[in-house]
Parts: C-alpha cells; sequence; structure tokens
C-alpha cells in the first residue's frame, strides 16, 4: 500500500569531481536504501494474509472486516497531512530504525484484538506509521536518483513487491501449519527490527533533490491542478492493488473454498508479478515513454480483473491476481515522479498532495468493497475496478508535464 513509487528522471551533476564522490557513495547507500523497500513492505504485508483468520477470530463478517479495515488508511491519511513535515524534520534512518518496528508492533497488538473497533483503532497507529514511512522512502530514493547516474527507483518499489510476495507466503504457510496471527505477527516484528537496525544505524542520508521554499500550511496541502489530474489516473491502480490486498485471500476461500496456502498464493502471485514489472520498467519506460507504458499496464489490468469477476476456477481467479499485480506496477510510481518533477511546489509538498487524495481510494475502498462483498458477493466488489480504469485510460496525458 498503503503501496506505492516515484520514478524520477535523473540529473546531471554539474562538476565531475563531485559526480566522482556521487558515484562511490552509490556502491554502498542505495543498495541500503533499495532494501529499505523490502523491510518495510515485508513489515506492512505480514498482516493481509492473516486477514481471513483474524476475522474468523473475531466473529465478523466481512462488510464489517471491511469497516475496521479503515483504520489503516485513516492513519495513513491523518498522518500525510503533516508527514512531509517529519520528514524534513528528522534524519531518515531514525525513521526506519523507530518507524518499522513501530508497525510491526501495531499489528501485533491488532492481532489480540477481540473487537472490529479496537482492530481499527490499533490499526490507525500502523497507518500513521506507514504515511511516515512511505513520504521517506520515496523521497530518499528520488534523492538518490537526482544526484546519481543510476536509476533505483522502480527497482526500489520492485523489492517493496518482493517483501510482500514473502510476506504473503509466509503468512499462508503459517496459517496452513495453524500457527496463530499473533505468533506470526511477534517473529516477524523481531527479524524486521533486527535486520533494519543493524543495516541503517550507520546510514547516511543523500541531500536533498533541491532546495526550496516551503509554503506554509495548516497540513493540508492542496493540489495543483495537474495533481489533480494524476490523481484521477492512479485511481484505478490503487483500487486494483488495495482489493488483491484486503480481498484476494478471503475472495479465494469465500468463493472457491481454498486451502489457506491456496488462498496466501493469490497475495502472493499479485505481488511477485508486480515486483519482475518494477524491477525491469526503467528499461521500458525509457525506451517507449510513461504513457505507452501505462495504455499497456491498464490493458493488462482490465484483463485481470476480468478473469477475477468471471473466473469459473481457482486457476483463473489466481491468473487474474497475477495480471491485476503486474499491470498496477508501475502505474501509481509513474504518477509519483510527475508530480515529483513538477515546479509549481516542493518535490515533498507535489508527492503529499497526490497521496493524500489517492489515498482517499483506500480510506473508502476496505467498507465499499466489504459492503458489496457481503450483500451482492466479492465478484461485484471486484467488478467496482473497472469504471476507475475506465478513467485512468482518459487521464494517461496527464503523466506529460506539459499537459
Amino acid at each position: 500500500m498503503v503501496g506505492t513509487v516515484i520514478t524520477v528522471r535523473l540529473l546531471q551533476c554539474s562538476q565531475i569531481s563531485n559526480r566522482d564522490i556521487v558515484e562511490r557513495h552509490f556502491q554502498t547507500q542505495p543498495k541500503r536504501a533499495v532494501f529499505e523497500f523490502f523491510l518495510y513492505a515485508f513489515s506492512l504485508g505480514t498482516l493481509f494474509p492473516r486477514l481471513g483468520d483474524l476475522q474468523t477470530i473475531m466473529g465478523i463478517d466481512k462488510a464489517t472486516l471491511g469497516f475496521a479495515l479503515i483504520g489503516l488508511p485513516f492513519g495513513v491519511q491523518l498522518t500525510l497531512l503533516f508527514a512531509d513535515r517529519i520528514v524534513r524534520k528528522i534524519n531518515f534512518k531514525y525513521i526506519l530504525i523507530i518507524g518499522i518496528p513501530l508497525l510491526s508492533i501495531s499489528q501485533c497488538f491488532a492481532a489480540l484484538s477481540q473487537s472490529p473497533y479496537t482492530f481499527a483503532g490499533i490499526l490507525i497507529l500502523g497507518g500513521a506509521a506507514i504515511a511516515v514511512i512511505e513520504v521517506a522512502v520515496n523521497l530518499e530514493a528520488d534523492r538518490i536518483e537526482a544526484h546519481s547516474s543510476h536509476r533505483i527507483m522502480n527497482r526500489s518499489h520492485a523489492y517493496w513487491s518482493f517483501g510482500f510476495f514473502g510476506a504473503g507466503i509466509t503468512g499462508a504457510g503459517f496459517s496452513q501449519i495453524a500457527i496463530s496471527p499473533f505468533l506470526n505477527f511477534v517473529m516477524i516484528t523481531v527479524f524486521v527490527s533486527l535486520i533494519t537496525f543493524l543495516l541503517f544505524k550507520n546510514y547516511e542520508p543523500a541531500k536533498p533533490r533541491r532546495e526550496g521554499v516551503v509554503s506554509q500550511n495548516n497540513g493540508f496541502v492542496w493540489p495543483s491542478q495537474g495533481i489533480f489530474m494524476l490523481v484521477f489516473f492512479s485511481l484505478s491502480a490503487m483500487l486494483v492493488e488495495g482489493a488483491s490486498i484486503d480481498w484476494s485471500v478471503i475472495f479465494m476461500r469465500d468463493i472457491f473454498n481454498t486451502m489457506p496456502l491456496v488462498g496466501g498464493l493469490s497475495l502472493a502471485l499479485a505481488a511477485i508479478a508486480q515486483g519482475i514489472v518494477r524491477y525491469f520498467a526503467d528499461q521500458f519506460v525509457d525506451r517507449y515513454g510513461p504513457e505507452k507504458v501505462s495504455l499497456y499496464s491498464l490493458t493488462a489490468m482490465v484483463v485481470g480483473v476480468g478473469c477475477v469477476v468471471f473466473a469459473p476456477e481457482p486457476i483463473t481467479a489466481l491468473l487474474g491476481f497475477l495480471l491485476m499485480g503486474g499491470g498496477s506496477a508501475v502505474i501509481f510510481p509513474l504518477a509519483m515522479s510527475a508530480a515529483a518533477q513538477r515546479s509549481e511546489k516542493t518535490p515533498e509538498e507535489n508527492v503529499a498532495s497526490l497521496a493524500q487524495f489517492v489515498f482517499v481510494i483506500f480510506l473508502l475502498a476496505p467498507p465499499i468493497l466489504g459492503f458489496i462483498g457481503e450483500h451482492l458477493g466479492l465478484r461485484w466488489s471486484f467488478a467496482l475496478c473497472f469504471p476507475l480504469l475506465i478513467i485512468s485510460y482518459f487521464t494517461v496525458s496527464s503523466l506529460n508535464s506539459k499537459n
């Protein structure tokens, strides 16, 4: 998800001596900057393959679960109002060393919840950690790209997807052998906390892309017209990705009565497809341009959603989730890239304003999809993606900063 990617055009350094320093710096720090996405996603993704188990533990239906899940995006949305200021004031390494363990610990407490209200309240705290980490890691990757001759953004977010894939497989395996969600989450918390501390205790953050005057506001960053078009362009990918994350495992269980391992595979396939596409995306974006790559991605999502909605058997649905993951891989990254490059405001404000509005779909999606799934069936929940995909087709040109 909470998610999400900046693919930014590389800037050339003006002096050869500075360029040499940056190149040597790249050999160590940016490799850790890429891996930070894996740790972040592995921590976040631990929750979702166990949602079916948590639903059973709390004894609630899909509609109630959907409303409980609203806590996570609500915490994200609320914290995004001032996340850019937190990122500017707190050293990047401390954001990771404190934020990732806090995210994992919130999931441990959520696993102990017996009430959907307690569950939602704890997820709000987890969402706050997600918001700060999300802005911080994207800006760090953007800054590294700006001061080096290497693209790392899509590759970074490929590792984010690989982290989600690892969390999906791990969670499905623990569920299959009847390990409780709480014990599952505690083990992951210890692992990610230890690795994050060891990797980033001596990390030196990259310098900002450009120094700019930050406009004074009350926390809410109002998007420019260009950012608004990027919002409309991004919504479909966010809904497709969010629906896959929140409901794929429960979809496989309720529609096809699959075992936990197969249900978890739906989430894992979406994540691994997303990761592979992101890993190789930069060369295709360079060769064909962001608009053409986006059109192919949107088409893959349309086919994938169709496979899930009309799936006669589990294998067709799994193929659909695979296409949905691959199709949604670069849409939001390209939008964030375009936002970071716009000059109306600082990169921090552009990224935050786009994220604030796009995350509204994450705020509304869980209860809406849960309500539809409970009363009409989860196939209809996924069919809700079709209208937003049509809107994305008509707003592809927003990726061009001249439009």
